[in-house]
């Protein structure tokens, strides 16, 4: 098996971090002065269009290093023979994004929470933060706490809490007495994700999963219906619905900011390891 992609989806997190920084609760003024950018180039850079550049400086941190990758996370760890993929960083083609600086990151979002939503993608790139964090301020104090669905680790000199809120559909999977449904129109977690300063999502490869063990549930939800299954694009269409509904209805977008992933590429294709195991590509 190959894989889907010559980049790691993981390095994403290093273009999450830079819009954070541009997104920061901090005055614009202080954020440009910083940034080295002029207020113009910074108000109309377009963050999304450019391509992955090779950078010799790079990674940012060793995942041997890093205390929160989880073992089964770690591609070197278990056996990729090549590192290149390490060197990769994402320039876009209007302006230049600044170096990402954890110390400089943790001061801007001092006192804030952050939290990641979603499946094993949001999970990586959790992790993938945490080690950049870490890496850049190796002897903060840190508290953490790893519990399901929630986890947290708070870097306690400048209180940054960042957080892993494992939700892999966005909307509710709930017990009842006929099984595990899931309910396409309820999202029963908001007050706990509301509790953040800034929220990123994503949800998908969860909805195309086939049978009970690996989709998570026995039964949708549609309505007033209770159905077997349903056509997987339309479940999944109704379900992000109801969570952009939510997002419009209860995030105060004055005092908080929400980004949405995109669709990543599988991370489960390998051919360098006999065991098929899910792997952070750290950068």
């Amino acid at each position: 098996m190959q894989f889907k992609s010559s980049l790691s989806f993981a390095k994403l997190i290093i273009l999450i971090a830079s819009l954070l920084t541009y997104h920061s609760v901090q005055s614009e003024t202080a954020l440009l002065n910083t940034s080295g950018l002029s207020k113009a180039s910074s108000l109309s850079c377009d963050f999304f269009h450019g391509s992955w550049v090779y950078e010799d400086s790079y990674p940012l941190y060793d995942s041997a290093n890093c205390p929160f990758i989880d073992p089964e996370f770690d591609c070197q760890k278990y056996g990729r023979p090549d590192k290149l993929y390490l060197k990769y960083r994402w320039r876009t083609t209007t302006c230049d994004l600044p170096r990402f600086d954890g110390k400089d990151f943790l001061t801007r979002w001092r006192g804030k929470k952050i939290m990641f939503v979603g499946d094993s993608i949001s999970s990586n790139q959790w992790q993938s933060l945490l080690c950049l964090l870490h890496a850049s301020v190796p002897g903060s104090k840190i508290s953490s706490e790893k519990r399901d669905p929630l986890s947290t680790v708070t870097f306690e000199e400048y209180t940054v809490s960042v957080m892993y809120y494992r939700k892999p559909y966005l909307v509710d999977v709930v017990t009842e007495s006929i099984g595990h449904i899931l309910k396409l129109d309820s999202v029963s977690s908001g007050s706990i994700w509301l509790s953040a300063d800034l929220l990123i999502f994503n949800t998908w490869h969860w909805w195309i999963h086939n049978g009970a063990a690996s989709q998570g549930w026995d039964y949708i939800q549609d309505g007033d219906k209770i159905l077997r299954d349903m056509n997987r694009l339309e479940a999944f269409s109704k379900g992000l619905t109801t969570w952009a509904k939510w997002v419009d209805s209860s995030v105060d977008v004055n005092t908080k900011r929400v980004f949405f992933q995109g669709i990543s590429p599988t991370h489960y294709q390998i051919r360098w390891s006999r065991q098929q195991t899910k792997c952070i590509r750290n950068f």
